[in-house]
Order: C-alpha cells, then sequence, then structure tokens
C-alpha cells in the first residue's frame, strides 16, 4: 500500500521545535453523560491572575475531548513526578481509565476529583476557539484543591521527566 500524505516541512519542524520545548503535565476531567471522563495535556497555561484563568488546547472534539469542550465545567489537575502513571493511562487510547484501581472522588458538581496530584483546579469554562487543527479552551478558576507535595512532572521529546532542585540553574 502506498501513502498519499503529503509532508509539510514546515509542520514536520514545530513538531520538531516543541518535542525538545518541556511542558509541565495535567490530566484535565469532566463529567459525562456515559460517566466520567478525562485526557492527558501538556498545553496547559496561566493566562491571568487576576481573575484565575487557564487556558489549554484539545486536538479534537470528538470522543473524551469532545465532552470536555461540550463540559460547563472541568477539573485541571497539575501533576508531580509521582502520577507519571497516571498522565501514562490518561494518555492511552481506549484505557479504562475510571477503572476501579483509580482513586478519585466526584464534587458536588459532578466532575471527577484525582485523588493523589498537588493540586487540581475546578474550572468553569469560558470559551472555546477554533485555532487550526485544535480547539482552545479558556477556563475560569473556581476553586483549588492541594494534594501531596512533589516535584513536577514534564513531558519532553515524548518522555515524562522529574525536575528536582538538582536540576536548577
Amino acid at each position: 500500500m502506498t501513502s498519499t500524505a503529503v509532508t509539510n516541512p514546515v509542520v514536520d519542524e514545530f513538531k520538531d521545535a516543541f518535542r525538545g520545548h518541556p511542558a509541565g503535565v495535567a490530566i484535565i476531567t469532566a463529567a459525562g453523560s456515559n460517566g466520567p471522563v478525562g485526557l492527558t495535556a501538556s498545553s496547559v497555561a496561566s493566562v491571568s491572575a487576576l481573575p484565575p484563568i487557564l487556558a489549554f488546547s484539545l486536538a479534537s472534539t470528538e470522543g473524551t475531548a469532545g465532552v470536555i469542550a461540550a463540559a460547563d465545567t472541568i477539573v485541571v489537575h497539575l501533576l508531580g513526578a509521582d502520577n507519571a502513571d497516571l498522565a501514562a493511562l490518561f494518555a492511552a487510547r481506549g484505557a479504562e481509565r475510571f477503572g476501579p484501581d483509580l482513586e478519585w472522588d466526584t464534587l458536588p458538581g459532578g466532575e471527577p476529583l484525582l485523588k493523589g496530584v498537588p493540586r487540581a483546579l475546578v474550572c468553569r469554562v469560558l470559551s472555546l476557539t477554533q485555532a487550526g487543527s485544535s480547539t482552545l479552551v479558556a477556563a475560569a478558576v473556581q476553586e483549588i484543591y492541594a494534594g501531596p507535595a512533589a516535584a513536577p512532572l514534564v513531558y519532553h521529546d515524548r518522555t515524562y521527566h522529574r525536575l528536582s532542585r538538582d536540576s536548577a540553574l
């Protein structure tokens, strides 16, 4: 079988550039009509401190990403290095993310809250903006849950990494 895919050098260079740019790792969860959903994201960014607003992108608006895009409220879980297995679980296609071994609670609004993460930010979705092939989600932080202190989990060159005091320059 012959591939008909057209390569674009700028797109390839763009992907290579961001493979070399480390990013923090988060899991975004929401309540769906068929139960809780969640996915791993490395695109979460702080947008404003007053009021507290964050943003992230979704590569699709189908499946889990579609449920998150349609939600009024979400939870953004900022992961620590001890949560690398959790990040991998929520990044895996077809995985049973909310299986019997996962520790989580349901918030009063129905959103799933993962246990054992350094911070969980309950957010109200403000806007969805189409940006190329992705959707940019802006969300206002309503409440923050603090969990155990941990070294940050970072995604770099398709691999999870732990930051530590030893990595400081």
